[in-house]
């Protein structure tokens, strides 16, 4: 059944997407239904909800506006990104095949490499960006994993294409669509089975709540991650799940200012002499610029780039910045800044960090709502600061 206001534009869905008044006193803004129980008027009859690790009505609305935002059909909330990313691990069968791209974030390759595969599931990383994309995927592969856009290269991958090779060989699509948003990417349109989010990051908006969310294209995906939502049990609260409702009400206009902040540093950064490398597939010279600008209607907030010199000056710079704040994770409206070699990716390995590029001075950006020319200004002293830490 489709949700309400679902033919409305994105804009408008991420404020009344899936969105009921509550209909007791007719609150306009979904109630906190922090309980976590509800009574039954005879044993097992109840007004449909029972226990709210299985029922939520705080935690349904935020689902039911992700379903509407991502074209999906049900979604799942979680307690975070990585226990949504569990949940889809446990809908495979035991000793499952996954195919992942090689570059994604380093929580998820820890969980992969160091839980999933101890128990027996198999995961090839590959670089899912290839033209070979057939090659990469084999006949017995349950699931493909993809980023796009990657954390942290920003590497774009043609998702249709992956789709079209994961139907072949009857393997699900996952994609993990943090970077993006809805705002600006739709996975589920383009042929994926599963959209996977932190909602830690750019859902909610505000660097205050931890969060994941699986939305699902069919009704029967939709049962099998709900079944393991309920039984494992790592769901959203209700005032995470209260606070990212909140937040997701300003995504449009956040996603749109990121993005403007976003290309002015960019072209700044071009032009700078102490700046060896970008990655930011909006610019016309990124080597994922064209399917970017295919299946993407903007880009958001995250630039990667390198830095000229050592570990040592790019400790240094990053620990310089007075505005952009030292921190992991992304999507505030607060600029943040990291470095992916020693921080969000250390549990990725040295050597293959190398391979793909994560060199010591890469610098990854979540450029916020502030004013630009501040933070480019902020940026400047801190390659200034940086200048003479080189080892």
């Amino acid at each position: 059944m489709p949700l309400e206001h679902d033919d409305k534009a994105i804009a408008t869905r991420v404020i009344h997407g899936g969105q009921r008044h509550e209909p007791v006193t007719g609150a306009v803004m979904q109630p906190v239904f922090q309980t976590s129980t509800y009574a039954q008027s005879w044993p097992a009859k109840h007004t449909g909800y029972e226990y709210s690790r299985t029922q939520n009505p705080t935690r349904e609305a935020l689902e039911r506006c992700m379903a509407s935002l991502e074209r999906g059909v049900k979604a799942c909330a979680f307690g975070s990104g990585l226990a949504a990313t569990a949940a889809v691990m446990q809908i495979l069968p035991p000793g499952a095949k996954v195919v992942c791209g090689d570059d994604v974030y380093g929580g998820t390759y820890r969980q992969f490499t160091k839980v999933f595969a101890q128990r027996g599931y198999t995961f090839s990383f590959v670089d899912l960006t290839s033209e070979d994309v057939a090659s990469l995927i084999p006949e017995d592969t349950d699931m493909v994993w993809l980023e796009s856009p990657t954390n942290p290269l920003l590497k774009v991958a043609d998702i249709a294409k992956v789709a079209q090779r994961a139907r072949e060989v009857g393997a699900l699509l996952a994609v993990d669509n943090t970077f993006a948003t809805p705002y600006f990417q739709q996975p589920i349109t383009l042929g994926a089975d599963l959209v996977v989010h932190s909602i830690t990051k750019y859902i909610n908006g505000h660097s205050d709540v931890v969060g994941g969310m699986v939305v699902c294209a069919t009704e029967e995906l939709g049962e099998r991650v709900a079944f393991i939502q309920n039984a494992v049990g790592g769901v959203n609260g209700p005032w995470d799940a209260f606070l990212t409702l909140r937040g997701l009400k300003t995504l449009a206009v956040r996603m749109e200012r990121h993005q403007a902040n976003a290309r002015k540093i960019v072209q700044w950064l071009s032009e700078h002499p102490e700046v060896e490398r970008i990655h930011y597939p909006m610019l016309e010279s990124d080597p994922y610029h064209a399917v970017a600008s295919k299946q993407m209607s903007g880009f958001g907030g995250m630039i990667s780039f390198v830095l000229s010199g050592d570990l040592a000056r790019a400790e240094k710079f990053v620990a310089s910045t007075r505005l952009f704040t030292l921190a992991e994770s992304l999507g505030g409206v607060e600029s943040l800044l990291e470095l992916p070699a020693t921080m969000t990716h250390a549990s990725v390995p040295a050597d293959q960090r190398a391979d793909l590029g994560i060199v010591d001075g890469l610098v990854r950006l979540s450029v916020g709502i502030e004013d630009a020319d501040d933070l480019i200004a902020d940026l400047q002293q801190a390659i200034d600061a940086s200048r003479n830490a080189q080892g």
